[in-house]
């Protein structure tokens, strides 16, 4: 009872300051995470929740299978092919640099073992849209720029997926017995998650169906629903079978997509919202306080050498100008996808569990805080008013007249 009143009453609030969260620092994220943390055991023992609760995992879940679902429908396979070359410099290198640069400071700086630290570097590879989103809809930013953002940001969360899993199972020890098991559950989930949608959509199409304007943005929550449900009932990987899910609408179903993109997307927030909640709740005083400095050393140059290094070097020779690539390498933030896959190690059987998660909580506590916070300082960055300030446009104005005309580029 405690965490739906606290939920809901930070659900009011979040949509209260939303506009000036839009405008400012402030960030509706970090509102729900400081809070959980605040209300959690650690603090004021308000919402009495452990790792092993039932609630956490199946929010996780519901929370990540949704977000993974309206990320592939952001990004069909024509979106891709029509602008692939930034984003795959991306995800084609960039995310794979970010990962073992990653991996290579938990081992060397922590001492973690390597697959803990390959799968350290795999939970933390992800970048989240939301930290960006003041960029990617300020439309004084360069449409390549916010073009590149997006799709990375909502292809990157379902490439990450099986490097987790895999190492995970490595970790586990189950390397021989069940990787064969997991390569099928795998597998399973993009058949799932491209056939339902597919049928479903071919179905609609014939003369015997045809969804009404009232019901058309439900297609796409059917969809999804039967894809988890079927995912559930045949142990198919779920979130796996919800990107290729997103993507097949996304690719077969313009009309689908953008009749569910408005309401995917606040369903989406609804369950993001509620597990940035939980994990605050699970991140004591007692877990920051055990990190030691090299954890916290850990999760500096998580951010501020694991993906600006990876990105510069994928970004050589661009054509990307020093401003934009400055923009990519700072928006890598930790968010959602990471938060998700930390708990599922956290819920896990291998012997780093805690100390896996707590590397990964506070980095993701830094990066919300530091990046929720900039991206409206960076947007403004690419401001041609702020670059060029009114006095200037008036000096030229009037050195124009003294010469008896306009000096080209100032403006009418």
């Amino acid at each position: 009872m405690n965490l739906l009143l606290a939920y809901s009453a930070l659900l009011l609030l979040a949509v209260l300051v939303s506009n000036l969260a839009n405008r400012t620092i402030l960030s509706t994220a970090a509102l729900f995470l400081l809070a959980g943390f605040v209300l959690g055991d650690g603090v004021s023992g308000l919402i009495p929740l452990t790792p092993g609760d039932p609630v956490v995992a199946t929010l996780a879940e519901l929370a990540l299978f949704a977000v993974l679902f309206t990320d592939g429908m952001r990004v069909g396979w024509t979106d891709l092919r029509h602008a692939w070359r930034l984003p795959g410099r991306a995800l084609g290198w960039g995310l794979p640099l970010t990962l073992i640069i990653t991996a290579l400071t938990a081992h060397y700086l922590v001492g973690l073992g390597w697959i803990e630290s390959l799968l350290i570097g795999a939970i933390l590879a992800p970048t989240d849209p939301v930290f960006a989103a003041a960029l990617v809809g300020n439309e004084r930013v360069p449409p390549r720029l916010r073009q590149l953002l997006n799709v990375e940001s909502g292809v990157n969360d379902g490439l990450a997926l099986p490097f987790v899993m895999v190492f995970l199972a490595i970790a586990a020890g189950s390397a021989d017995l069940h990787l064969g098991e997991l390569a099928l559950e795998l597998g399973l989930g993009v058949l799932i998650g491209v056939a339902v949608p597919w049928a479903a959509i071919m179905l609609e199409r014939t003369r015997w169906f045809s969804a009404s304007h009232h019901y058309e943005p439900l297609n796409a929550v059917a969809i999804g629903l039967l894809v988890l449900a079927l995912g559930k009932a045949t142990h198919g990987n779920l979130f796996l079978a919800a990107f290729s899910a997103g993507i097949t609408v996304a690719t077969f179903g313009e009309r689908q997509r953008e009749s569910f993109e408005q309401f995917g997307e606040l369903v989406a927030e609804l369950l993001k919202l509620a597990a940035l909640l939980v994990f605050g709740v699970l991140i004591s005083p007692a877990l920051l306080a055990s990190v030691g400095w090299q954890g916290w050393l850990f999760a500096i140059l998580a951010l501020v050498l694991a993906r600006p290094l990876a990105i510069w070097l994928s970004f050589l020779r661009s054509g990307l100008g020093t401003r934009e690539v400055a923009a990519v390498m700072w928006f890598g933030p930790k968010g959602f996808a990471s938060v998700v896959y930390a708990l599922i190690v956290l819920n896990s059987a291998i012997t780093a569990a805690e100390q896996v998660f707590t590397l990964v909580a506070v980095t993701i506590v830094l990066s919300i805080l530091l990046h929720s916070s900039t991206d409206v300082v960076v947007a403004r960055w690419f401001d041609d008013e702020r670059e060029t300030p009114a006095w200037h446009h008036t000096v030229r104005r009037v050195r124009a007249k003294l010469r008896g005309g306009r000096e080209t580029g100032d403006p009418a």
